[in-house]
């Protein structure tokens, strides 16, 4: 039987794990603020800013040659910018704190779950490895002067880190899903997995077209903002067809998924929540086609396909909550009694 202390450890580990994986979210959010306000360079170095722990506020504390200095890392003809400069040092400052908290959720499992689940621990482990080589990973983003497959490979480390997170979160609470699991056909279970590789797909080259959006802003400027939709070549366009084929097969598993689940559960909810943000995911795609790409529509946008992402491995999660249920838990009485709150 699980003692009374290691129950309030597993229930603070899921509200910890739950609090982490919100917050890699948000940084997904404000990630997408720095490019979106052109602000990936508003330090040139890393992981300092214009050689300073604390960046400047005003260019008369930078260096009178500070262009000079950091000409090879784009600044030759760009004058300081107070705004993009914290705009990007803040963005670093939430990915430290999210580093934090991901090794005290790694810290966290020990105590909870090495005895009872370590597969727990080893993921909270992965994650805490990986949210490692992704500050290493941004420092070489800095270095290459925002090298387009290094950021598309930032994003896919980020997704990565959340798929981990998500699943650490969900394994910890199987024994509470595991009660009136939800069912589906096998065909659910196939295209819920083929739509979400292809939303994926349709995220990485998101951010291909992201990089597309910079370089034609770069020439354009912003007096000619009306033009940059159509000086984006043919990866646009595919990017914004391929949303048909994603809509299709996230709707190949949805409407059959939620006609066999009537009743109300976590999975069937997550469902509903899918439907509704692929619906505002296709608007804010639509608002930057015909709006000119509007900067706070970007991190929408891209903050929103995560979230569905992440939303559709929960569901993923759920269907599999009794593989995923260690056999520790296989005790009904003792499954009553961890009594904590769920995702």
């Amino acid at each position: 039987m699980t003692s009374l202390s290691n129950l309030i450890n597993e229930r603070s580990f899921r509200r910890l794990a739950l609090l982490t994986v919100l917050s890699v979210f948000l940084l997904i959010l404000v990630g997408g603020i720095v490019r979106s306000t052109g602000s990936g360079m508003g330090c040139p170095d890393w992981p300092k800013c214009f050689g300073q722990w604390v960046p400047p506020t005003d260019v008369s504390e930078l260096p009178a040659n500070y262009q000079q200095i950091y000409a090879h890392r784009g600044y030759k003809d760009v004058q300081f910018n107070v705004a993009k400069t914290w705009t990007e040092y803040l963005n670093r400052l939430l990915g430290a704190l999210i580093g934090v908290f991901i090794f005290l959720t790694f810290a966290a499992s020990i105590k909870a779950y090495w005895r009872r689940d370590r597969p727990i621990v080893g993921f909270s482990f992965l994650a805490f490895l990986l949210v490692g080589f992704q500050g290493w990973l941004g420092a070489k983003v800095v270095s290459s002067v925002l090298s387009g497959w290094l950021i598309t490979l930032h994003m896919l480390l980020a997704i990565i880190i959340v798929g981990v997170l998500l699943y650490v979160a969900t394994r910890s609470q199987a024994h509470i899903y595991r009660f009136g699991q939800t069912t589906a056909k096998p065909s659910v279970y196939r295209w819920i997995w083929i739509s979400s590789g292809l939303l994926l797909f349709q995220i990485l080259l998101g951010t291909q077209v992201r990089e597309m959006v910079d370089e034609v802003a770069s020439q354009l400027g912003q007096q000619q903002r009306y033009m940059w939709v159509s000086e984006l070549g043919i990866r646009f366009y595919v990017h914004r067809t391929f949303s048909l084929v994603v809509l299709a097969s996230q709707l190949a598993w949805i409407l059959p998924f939620l006609r066999n689940n009537t009743a109300k559960g976590a999975a069937t909810t997550l469902a509903s929540f899918v439907v509704g943000l692929i619906l505002i995911e296709i608007a804010t795609g639509a608002i930057m086609g015909y709006f000119a790409i509007p900067a706070w529509a970007q991190p929408v946008h891209l903050t929103l396909a995560v979230t569905v992402l992440g939303f559709q491995f929960l569901v993923i999660l759920l269907l599999y909550a009794n593989r995923l249920l260690p056999d520790s838990y296989k005790d009904t009485s003792e499954m009553l009694r961890a009594n904590t709150p769920t995702l």
